[in-house]
């Protein structure tokens, strides 16, 4: 008999809610906290993708819970963003209505699928009560300094009404467009919030190191922060002007023979000169209209302008032309380079293109192209005959003997923009003085909370809609007149510490304060996350602001760890049926309610576990789907109406112990396919006895072991048992080391060295009984008989092997 999915899965919903089973626990030392990633809840609901991560976590919370650890296993909704006030603005509607609605699918299809999450410890990133701290957070980075208002140039969208984000950015036919919709984006330059997470940059490189996270994600890391060691030398022109660029070559100079600056340098218009200035403002608009990740992409065809202008080389004193070119990027170094041919395959094209001059200043065997291995220096002066190493110390010391430079280290990581045009985000917690002083929103009266207006349309002036809600923009403080920020922060703002409102949560968006000594217990006990599970699509984003934030108030006192996250699991894609990613527009999407309906959520969870490693990504197999369903109903006959053994016959010792010890390793390492395999195993072990022969408390084990993947049937198995408990608050299965001693092996048996026959023997059988034992096997004596024996090898615990003639 199979089981129905669909009448235990609701049965066992409602019995582990009304029991609690899943609620936080404070009873041990040993903590599992054990998170996903912040889910958006969009109005198209779970898809398969999610179900892989959040079953991952789920398996490994219910493990630690049953080996003695308190368990942290909440969910929550990053709320705000854009794609809910884009659907407000084309429907009407409230934004925090519909994203209400959809968090209620999204709680329900999560329920649906078994997760044990808390979800007393739901919290919503648009909710006052979660918001409130987003704003206390911001004003410590305002009071620390660490935010300011900034003129920064910007991707702007005049249809969105907003500042976009590189990564919301794409190019179509050339020109910047939204990811979203496709408007037209330019960029601007806007007065707007930055966070300075530069500050940071060397804290949040080093407490890399001691992460477990994977190596490429920390290389992602290191490489968006981008640490240089170098020098700035200063360049003077003719028009009286110094540039400052920064290298790390600086052995390199004699070879520099001209210099390139960003399109938006500062001192591009005074240093160019009249006669090319029309060209020069072209070219700086032409430049606007490209992304970051063109501007850096080397295939691209190098562009550039002459500004007219020359430099004094102050090492070779050689008189060098100043271009732009949108290669260089204005926000890293000075936004200067000096461009040295010979030694770099992007300075290399330029120069080839705009017939400039090439001196190599490293010996190189073929000079037909740029060259940037190790070797002497030749047409260098002082430096002629040096290695690398020796000729950057001489180098130096010249440059900063002549004060010609300074040593300095430089960071690719950028400020982080924190301003958006946008209604439905957190408001700023800032006024504005009649006199243009900033002042901050009385810790009593926050959260400063989104007014209740049906006009969200874009202003127009560049600034939010809120500008639109004078009633609400206009308020008094100390009877003086005020006017509110009207921009809004971002969505990542909420998403940069949501993993401490879990903690700080005791019903749903009702969190303690986060600088009470009650938070710092919690803190305390719960910090740092053990298991973070999640897309590498976050490396860089998400990850990065959520360490920048952690260390500000890690340093500020306010939590026992500069690190949120000690382990990072990237998990891979479920790709559809077709292998390629499921995208509505390919009609290739999997709906886990579909699956549910027709398969169950055990099925699906199991599938996706077995489907191969977690960190792979793979295609959708409705047939891998239909497999899983089948061995599941293979497990629920053998404990259907079946009485077992109390007692041990012993027969089954190995491969019990053997399964427990390797699905415990496996599931602590998250080799979850190879842990189902082991289980598999031990139902085909099961199947070779009677069950009556079954020692019972073995197929307890199982059950607990099951219970992680397909915790619905699992369940019902246990209540077969007789059993009152849940599986959840079970202990997980130990494994009896002494029986994990192999009493038997197979021998195999040869004749002249080919295969005849095999026989199970007990271990460390002398010799001459193993001969016996191969004479004595019908095969063997097939082509032994009327043979004369030459000689008799014996391999101990192996071999047998009788050579005739």
């Amino acid at each position: 008999m199979d089981f129905s999915h669909k009448a235990i899965e609701k049965k066992w919903q409602k019995i582990w809610k009304e029991k609690e089973v899943y609620k936080t626990t404070y009873n041990n030392d040993k903590k599992a906290y054990v998170l996903d990633m912040f889910p958006y809840p969009s109005g198209s609901g779970l898809h398969v993708g999610h179900v892989k991560g959040y079953t991952a976590t789920d398996i490994f919370a219910r493990f630690r819970r049953m080996q003695g650890y308190d368990v942290l296993h909440p969910i929550g909704w990053d709320a705000f963003g854009l794609p809910a006030e884009q659907y407000a603005l084309s429907t009407g509607n409230d934004p925090r209505e519909f994203t209400l609605k959809n968090i209620d699918t999204f709680r329900t299809q999560l329920q649906r699928m078994g997760f044990g999450y808390d979800f007393e410890k739901e919290v919503n990133t648009a909710h006052p009560g979660f918001y409130k701290t987003t704003q206390w957070i911001f004003q410590q980075l305002y009071k620390q300094g660490l935010a300011e208002l900034r003129n920064v140039e910007v991707n702007w969208s005049q249809d969105l009404g907003t500042v976009l984000a590189n990564d919301e950015v794409e190019i179509k036919d050339g020109k910047m467009v939204s990811e979203r919709g496709g408007h037209p984006v330019v960029k601007k330059t806007m007065k707007q919030w930055v966070l300075k997470i530069t500050t940071y940059a060397e804290k949040l490189l080093s407490g890399l190191e001691a992460l477990d996270w994977p190596q490429s994600v920390k290389e992602l890391q290191k490489n968006w922060i981008g640490k240089s060691e170098g020098v700035e030398i200063i360049f003077h022109t003719e028009t009286g002007i110094d540039l400052k660029v920064f290298t790390t070559r600086p052995d390199t100079i004699y070879g520099a023979t001209y210099l390139v600056l960003a399109p938006e340098h500062p001192t591009v218009q005074s240093i160019t000169i009249k006669e090319h200035l029309a060209e020069v403002e072209a070219y700086i608009e032409q430049a606007k209209q490209k992304t970051e990740i063109d501007r850096k992409d080397e295939s691209k065809t190098k562009t550039g302008i002459f500004t007219g202008a020359y430099a004094i080389n102050p090492i070779s004193k050689t008189k060098i032309p100043v271009w732009i070119a949108d290669y260089v990027l204005n926000d890293y170094g000075s936004g200067a380079i000096m461009a040295v041919p010979a030694h770099d395959p992007r300075d290399w094209d330029f120069a080839i293109k705009f017939n400039l001059e090439i001196k190599f200043v490293l010996e190189a065997k073929d000079q037909s192209k740029a060259f940037v291995g190790e070797t002497k220096h030749i047409n260098s002066d002082i430096l002629n005959g040096l290695d690398r190493k020796q000729a950057i110390e001489k180098i130096i010391e010249k440059i900063e003997t002549e004060k010609l430079g300074t040593k300095k280290i430089n960071y690719k990581l950028r400020d982080w923009l924190f301003s958006r045009q946008r209604f439905y985000g957190e408001p700023f917690p800032i006024y504005y003085t009649e006199d243009g002083n900033i002042g901050l929103i009385d810790l009593e009266d926050l959260p400063v909370t989104l007014p209740q207006t049906s006009y969200i349309k874009p202003s127009g002036t560049g600034e939010s809609p809120l500008a639109n809600v004078q009633e609400w923009v206009n308020l008094t403080v100390d009877g003086k007149n005020v006017k509110r920020e009207t921009n809004t922060m971002p969505q990542s703002a909420g998403s940069s510490w949501y993993y401490l409102a879990y903690i700080l949560t005791d019903q749903p968006n009702q969190l303690i304060d986060l600088e009470s000594n009650e938070a710092k217990e919690r803190f305390a006990k719960w910090m740092p996350v053990d298991l973070y599970i999640g897309g590498q699509e976050h490396a860089v984003g998400h990850l990065l602001y959520a360490r920048f934030w952690n260390h500000v108030l890690y340093d500020l006192n306010l939590l026992n760890t500069p690190e949120p996250f000690q382990k990072l699991y990237n998990q891979g894609m479920i790709l559809g049926p077709d292998g390629r990613k499921m995208s509505k527009s390919w009609g290739n999407v999997i709906s886990p309610d579909d699956v549910l309906q027709s398969h169950g959520a055990d099925a699906l969870r199991l599938y996706e576990m077995f489907m191969g490693p977690l960190d792979a990504s793979l295609p959708w197999s409705y047939d891998g789907l239909d497999a899983a369903l089948k061995w599941l109903n293979r497990a629920f006959r053998l404990v259907n109406k079946t009485t077992f053994s109390t007692t041990n016959n012993q027969e089954l010792d190995f491969i019990y112990n053997d399964v427990v010890k390797k699905v415990t390793t496996m599931v602590e390492e998250l080799k979850l396919n190879t842990a189902i395999s082991q289980l598999m195993v031990l139902v085909n072990a099961f199947y070779k006895y009677e069950p009556s022969t079954i020692y019972q408390p073995y197929i307890e084990g199982f059950i607990k072991m099951l219970s992680l993947f397909a915790p619905h049937v699992a369940e019902e198995m246990w209540a077969m048992l007789d059993k009152q408990t849940m599986l959840v608050q079970e202990s997980w299965p130990s494994f009896d080391q002494s029986k994990l001693i192999e009493k038997t092996i197979t021998i195999v048996f040869q004749v002249n060295g080919k295969l005849r026959g095999t026989k199970e023997v007990e271990i460390d059988l002398d010799n001459q009984t193993l001969i016996e034992f191969a004479k004595a096997d019908e095969n063997v004596e097939k082509f032994i008989h009327n043979k004369t024996i030459v000689k008799e090898v014996v391999i101990p615990n192996k071999i047998v092997n009788i050579v005739v003639k």
